[in-house]
């Protein structure tokens, strides 16, 4: 829904193209924010400060937006217009789905319960396909999908998601359970990848304007991919600024780029009546990419430490955070190969052609 407001207040062109960069900043500099923020509450008051600090915010932002947002037109078709079967459909098999590949990491992927709830997964996202098929306002019209870069952007979107979250869960433990960092200090070291991520959302836009958004998009999802790469390297007696400063500053710049950009790709060109759908489409996507990539990546993490167990406890978990990192650029390799495919879907984001100018 916000999302679906920066899209209707600011129409395409250079005006937009700042608002995403805005939108890139806050969101990526949000992340770090939380690491930090969640520090100072964990060491003051306990982690559950965490929770109600989160509802307290939430009612914030609420207070607020009631009234500083425009309001939109309704259909009045109201609770009668809801897909509520795909709603159900996705969520329970969304719910599944990570669940077995979470539950996979402890239990092994012939575990029967690992086993069911993948089956379970399969058998509801076929019927939320079917259910999409024949519903009259579908949760997700198959239109949408097919309209400019609207598949490719969500497909490397959810690639980016999962590895955003997996690095602001990842990093934080490797500062603590590795380099024995208090929870404060691993959220102020959070900072320059936060700052770092703030400058690439801002420049995203003028970058685009002069090489264009694809090349833009590319450069982003390589620096991500590198810095993602070079946090691999890091080392059982390590340091902040030997194994984490440089690495985290080129993973912010890049992330917050390529954010910026995909976003932008997965919104162009799509009618003002969709705006709606395709803003909750590419959110929804970066956080489904988000809980995936983060069961996978914590399998993958708990496999190796659990296999490192003949070493020390510390060497042990480092390995298990580097193949994190490792497989973690990996992803951020294929997003970056599959950039090409949004310059053949559409038209170039920062010079939108007049029939994006009238939706």
């Amino acid at each position: 829904a916000a999302l679906s407001l920066v899209m209707q207040v600011f129409p395409p062109g250079p005006a937009r193209g700042k608002a995403l960069g805005v939108w890139g900043a806050v969101s990526g500099a949000g992340g770090a924010a939380g690491v930090l923020l969640g520090g100072v509450l964990t060491e003051g008051l306990g982690w559950r400060a965490v929770f109600f600090a989160s509802a307290l915010a939430a009612a914030a932002v609420l207070a607020v937006g009631l009234r500083v947002l425009p309001d939109s037109a309704t259909t009045g078709d109201g609770l009668r217009s809801l897909d509520i079967g795909g709603a159900v459909a996705v969520t329970l098999g969304l719910v599944a789905l990570v669940y077995g590949l979470t539950t996979a990491g402890r239990s092994g992927w012939t575990d029967t319960w690992v086993l069911a709830s993948i089956a379970v997964s399969a058998v509801l996202l076929v019927l939320f396909a079917v259910l999409e098929l024949r519903h009259p306002r579908p949760l997700l019209p198959p239109r949408l999908v097919r309209v400019g870069a609207v598949a490719p952007a969500n497909v490397v979107m959810a690639l980016l998601g999962g590895v955003w979250v997996g690095l602001f869960f990842f990093l934080p433990l490797y500062q603590q359970q590795v380099l024995g960092d208090s929870p404060l200090r691993a959220g102020v070291t959070q900072l320059p990848l936060a700052v770092a991520n703030m400058i690439g959302a801002a420049i995203a836009p003028r970058l685009a304007r002069r090489i264009g958004a694809t090349p833009t998009l590319t450069v982003g999802m390589t620096l991500l991919a590198a810095g993602l790469l070079w946090l691999s390297q890091i080392s059982a007696d390590g340091s902040f600024t030997g194994d984490i400063l440089g690495p985290t500053v080129v993973v912010g710049l890049g992330l917050g780029a390529a954010f910026v950009q995909l976003t932008g790709a997965a919104v162009t060109g799509v009618p003002a009546k969709d705006g709606g759908l395709d803003g909750g489409l590419v959110n929804t996507t970066r956080q489904i990419g988000g809980a995936l990539g983060l069961a996978v990546l914590g399998t993958l993490a708990a496999s190796r430490t659990e296999a490192a167990r003949g070493t020390t406890h510390i060497v042990a978990l480092t390995d298990g955070y580097r193949i994190a990192f490792l497989v973690s650029a990996a992803i951020a390799a294929v997003g970056t190969a599959l950039t090409p495919l949004l310059a053949r879907r559409a038209t170039d984001p920062a010079t939108p052609t007049p029939a994006a100018e009238r939706s």
